[in-house]
């Protein structure tokens, strides 16, 4: 699957990113490619509990 996400340097210049499909799903990062990671396993996260939520119901 593949997501789009937004990157972006904060001020402190820590690297912020956002995924909007799944909704809420953020994460951060010292360097570009440890955001990568983190918004990556951040995606991951956020479509597991999605998943668990639809089979709770």
């Amino acid at each position: 699957m593949r997501f789009n996400i937004t990157i972006e340097q904060d001020e402190d210049g820590r690297f912020v990113d956002e995924c909007t499909d799944p909704p809420r799903c953020l994460s951060e990062g010292d360097a570009v490619e440890e955001d990568i990671r983190n918004i990556n396993e951040a995606v991951v996260g956020c479509l597991k509990s999605q998943a668990e939520d639809c089979q709770e119901r």
